[in-house]
């Protein structure tokens, strides 16, 4: 390690943590000197000279530049708090917390640290789909977004070799649209604007964890975009599906690339309105092969450190707008609210 790499410590050593120490470990700017996880068996070293902890304030009395925090949802915001407080960058995975009073309360602290850099891992803006279809919209070659209909949907509320906690109130705060559909939320933010007005059904009928495994969601912009969404934990089949249409065509994302593989292959189609409205427009499909977002969302990171200017995708007002929204959809459904004690103050 050189005297110009940042020092990164890693809280939460799980499977997002590791693939964000590959990402910092191909960069030469920055050296993970040390990590923490539950998981871990006390305090150590690793065989490559990486320090470990089983408790983050530990972690916190290494000597870092930088934390990046991939924890559970109750541990989100308290951990993003302690790495302000030490006068360091913090990059934090989504969801920043359980609640939208979580991340009020990390808003906050930040008020006084604004001297450090602030990011939130919303990482499917990164994708390349998402960037090419957010060049076009901006372009105006299609014209105005009319409507958006987005499904994200995996088989289970746990998949693969995620831990239960995703499953109990008290510890993720929200079940399949926090955790996953956050993204999805997150990108219709980014392709329509704000949303004013918000209807939703949300359940748990399928699993019956105190969480819920399907969140349907109607909402309206200002000047009249209307977005759909359905976010669900019984598709049976992964599958992530965006829909736009503009006045003057539309864009169709499907699928997306990730770690398990298993939501098909990432595509974006252009469907340019046929003069003639029959129906059979031009279409143009392109495939991406490789997915290049959790590289280019660190690499904004250490620009905004290295170069003092401010984050562009993931910032703290990005993530407490996103958070609002998820409660959003949460309070509009009464009986939903109704039935956990939701709040909608913080909303």
């Amino acid at each position: 390690m050189t005297d110009t790499q940042l020092k990164v410590g890693i809280a939460g050593y799980g499977i997002v943590g590791k693939r964000r120490r590959d990402i910092i470990d191909a960069r030469d700017d920055m050296q993970v000197v040390a990590v923490c996880d539950q998981t871990l068996d006390g305090t150590g070293t690793f065989d490559d000279g990486v320090r470990f902890y089983d408790v983050y304030t530990d972690l916190l009395g290494e000597s870092l530049d930088i934390l990046f925090v991939a924890m559970s949802n109750d541990m989100a915001a308290t951990v993003t708090i302690a790495g302000l407080e030490k006068g360091l960058h913090v990059f934090c995975e989504k969801p920043p917390g359980r609640d939208v009073a979580d991340i009020n309360a990390v808003a906050e602290c930040y008020q006084n640290h604004q001297n450090r850099v602030l990011k939130y891992g919303f990482n499917h803006r990164y994708h390349d789909s998402v960037q090419d279809a957010l060049a076009i919209i901006r372009s105006g070659e299609l014209g105005d977004v009319i409507n958006l209909r987005g499904v994200y949907g995996k088989s289970q509320l746990i998949t693969f070799d995620q831990t239960s906690w995703r499953t109990e109130r008290a510890l993720a705060g929200g079940g399949v649209l926090l955790d996953q559909g956050i993204h999805m939320v997150d990108l219709l933010r980014l392709f329509s604007g704000e949303f004013t007005q918000v209807h939703s059904f949300v359940e748990n009928s399928v699993w019956g964890h105190d969480v819920e495994d399907n969140a349907y969601a109607l909402m309206r912009t200002a000047d009249g975009k209307v977005a759909m969404l359905h976010s669900s934990a019984s598709s049976w089949r992964h599958r992530f599906h965006l829909d736009i249409t503009l006045s003057n065509g539309s864009l169709v994302l499907s699928g997306i690339l990730s770690g398990s593989k298993s939501y098909g292959e990432e595509t974006l189609t252009v469907i340019r309105r046929d003069k003639d409205n029959m129906g059979v427009p031009q279409e143009e499909t392109t495939r991406y092969n490789t997915d290049p977002s959790w590289a280019l969302e660190v690499a904004e990171f250490a620009d905004a450190i290295h170069k003092n200017v401010p984050i562009s995708n993931g910032s703290v007002e990005d993530a407490l707008k996103t958070m609002q929204l998820v409660y959003r959809i949460y309070c509009a459904d009464t009986t939903w609210t109704d039935k956990w004690a939701l709040g909608a103050e913080d909303v």
